[in-house]
């Protein structure tokens, strides 16, 4: 029985990846941002080992030797936010609404990445992985967005139904080469996309955005891989520095991009999804801790986990891993709160929130319930350090 769900499994996923492709439209628009693919960086990862048979095996564990604790029994804690709380917010706060998708306001003026407030990420509305969480906030509540960031094409980044009902309130999109396409095709006026290759810069209104190297791959279908790029952020203001990871295996490059615009005041690093079948898609959070210091930042915050079941391991262990390396690697490394205020300027941590739902234990406390404690203080040593780590995968 398990044999021919996953061939229907696979058969429906042709069809849908097909549709998709083709009602985008976008063979043409493609051709007015071709990429560039002089480095050997850009020259797209193996998404898992092994051979056709092993790559098989793997999709099969994907879809039916999933342990029961990928997904969380007990209820997420998030702290809702109102517009009327994020205009009164300070310059300089981050705040985490889930996976990839984070709001900053920078300069007076909000800025939000991989923006994916859709129930499933997935093409279809009725299958695929579902969120574990509801948004701190809807999309109708955010305040005016001066820009989204867009790292890559998949659908647990590159939301149809969250681009489109951003689009009335936000005044620019930047995306990687060709990603931008997409949008166009979708109805965002081209006026307010830019699309960027690798160390491309574009200044809007003080803040400095800058599209830098990645490790990954794209495509929204079985037909379209690669045909565009993906990317790392840099974004910067008067006085603050961020990077975000988008999707990335680790790699030589992350020094180079500290080289060059660090150091950073807080990293957003993908630190979920990985499994050792697919090692450069995904960094495991030994990865993202030596990425941290290679990028010299100086508070870590971990995204891409905690709201889909992507991978294999439970969906805590990104938590619990990330935050014994940063003790052991006197790395600040900030866990919030989906939703909960995090400040550029401090080194504060959250409480291990997820713990009380660790192991399929049915009990969570209300977000109020949830206080804040001080962490140890970066170490201006740990800031520089380019010591490898031991542990690597």
């Amino acid at each position: 029985m398990k044999r021919i769900m996953f061939c229907v499994m696979i058969l429906g996923a042709l069809i849908v990846m097909a549709y998709t492709l083709f009602s985008n439209n976008s063979a043409t628009a493609l051709a007015l941002s071709p990429l560039s693919l002089e480095s050997d960086q850009k020259h797209p990862v193996m998404l898992t080992k092994g051979r056709a048979l092993e790559q098989a095996r793997v999709m099969w564990d994907f879809f039916f030797n999933k342990s029961a604790d990928t997904r969380p029994s007990g209820k997420i804690p998030v702290q809702a936010l109102t517009r009327a709380q994020l205009l009164a917010a300070p310059d300089n706060m981050v705040y985490r609404l889930g996976h990839s998708t984070v709001l900053m306001k920078l300069n007076n003026a909000f800025w939000i990445t991989d923006p994916m407030f859709s129930d499933r990420a997935s093409p279809l509305r009725f299958a695929g992985p579902a969120r574990f969480h509801a948004p701190p906030v809807s999309i109708e509540e955010l305040p005016p967005i001066k820009g989204v960031i867009i790292s890559h094409d998949h659908y647990d980044h590159l939301d149809h139904d969250s681009i489109m009902k951003l689009e009335g309130k936000t005044e620019y999109f930047l995306t990687p080469l060709g990603v931008g396409d997409i949008l166009a095709d979708w109805g965002v006026p081209s006026a307010k996309v830019r699309q960027l290759d690798w160390w491309q810069e574009t200044e809007i209104d003080g803040v400095c955005c800058a599209a830098t190297p990645a490790r990954h791959f794209s495509g929204r279908g079985f037909f379209d891989r690669n045909r565009t790029q993906w990317a790392s952020w840099v974004i910067f203001g008067r006085d603050r520095r961020v990077f975000f990871s988008g999707d990335s295996g680790y790699f030589d490059g992350f020094r180079q991009i500290g080289d060059k615009y660090g150091p950073f005041d807080i990293t957003m690093l993908e630190t979920g999804a990985y499994n050792e079948n697919w090692p450069e898609v995904h960094m495991h959070p030994e990865e993202a801790i030596q990425a941290h210091l290679d990028l010299n930042g100086k508070l870590l915050l971990p995204v891409h986990n905690g709201t889909f079941d992507l991978a294999m391991h439970s969906w805590w262990e990104p938590f619990d891993r990330i935050a014994a390396l940063g003790n052991a690697r006197i790395v600040s490394v900030v866990i919030p709160m989906m939703g909960e205020a995090v400040s550029m300027h401090d080194t504060a941590v959250g409480m291990h929130w997820w713990k009380s739902l660790e192991k399929n234990k049915e009990t969570s406390m209300p977000a109020t319930d949830w206080s804040r404690q001080h962490h140890v203080k970066n170490q201006a040593s740990a800031q520089g350090s380019s010591a490898p780590v031991s542990s690597l995968p």
